[in-house]
């Protein structure tokens, strides 16, 4: 049986938990060989024998997206290992510090915009070199439907993924040239450990989903399979584009 990504190189960022782990999974089952990353050494361990077991290849190379030392390393062992780059997906990301604005200070500006902007510009910035030689690729960032709208409690993660989304329609403009696609997907309330810390707690989940139209919180699994498809080449004409996974959160 096909498989619509068959020997495809694809890169994965914080894929050690949430949506990241999903994406790497899905696209595993899609035929591809994937380098995977993370700041969890043993949670990313475990995810490689999971996806050898799928029968993927994989490698876990441990890297903290905010040194670009550490990145640089990243694209070189993905190049040593697989010789090219075709599609990364750019998960790797906090919530940070609630609160409201006059709780916030210097540190936790920079911890927040240091994992979610400076990673997310370094990653476009290394995995664009690569790809603009190849003259090929595709790049997903992960933005959320806070990227388009405010949340009085969470002033910085909200500020952040608006310039995650900033820097996708930018990198798109410049890597049109090239043939790349850059795009972001923006996820609403998805079950992962950092919904559950956003909401201060599982106790409150309940209440995160009356907020929904879709009556429900979303899964990664949803996320990965709208990830894939802004990856693939049924997308080939979308790019500077922000999708919304959101169980209609965003139409409200």
């Amino acid at each position: 049986m096909h498989k619509q990504f068959e020997n495809q190189v694809v890169l994965v960022t914080g894929a050690t938990a949430g949506i990241g782990r999903a994406t790497a999974l899905a696209f595993s089952r899609e035929g591809a060989r994937l380098v995977i990353s993370g700041r969890n050494v043993e949670a990313g361990r475990r995810l490689q024998q999971e996806l050898k077991a799928l029968g993927a290849e994989a490698e876990f190379v441990p890297a903290d997206v905010s040194q670009e030392d550490q990145l640089v390393h990243l694209l070189e062992h993905c190049l040593k290992r697989f010789g090219r780059l075709d599609i990364a997906v750019n998960s790797a990301g906090i919530e940070g510090q609630g609160g409201s604005i006059m709780e916030q200070t210097v540190e936790t500006y920079t911890a927040t915009f240091n994992a979610n902007v400076l990673g997310t510009l370094l990653c476009l910035k290394h995995q664009l070199r690569v790809m603009s030689e190849q003259k090929s690729g595709a790049i997903v960032n992960l933005s959320s439907t806070m990227g388009s709208h405010g949340n009085p409690q969470a002033p910085l993660y909200v500020a952040s993924k608006h310039a995650v989304e900033g820097l996708t329609k930018s990198a798109a403009l410049e890597a049109c040239r090239y043939g790349v696609r850059v795009n972001a997907v923006a996820p609403g309330p998805i079950a992962t450990e950092m919904l559950d810390r956003i909401a201060g707690g599982a106790e409150n989940l309940p209440k995160v989903a009356a907020g929904i139209p879709a009556g429900r919180i979303g899964r990664p699994e949803e996320v990965a399979d709208a990830i894939l498809f802004m990856a693939s080449p049924r997308a080939s004409y979308v790019t500077g584009e922000i999708l919304h996974v959101s169980g209609g959160k965003t139409a409200m």
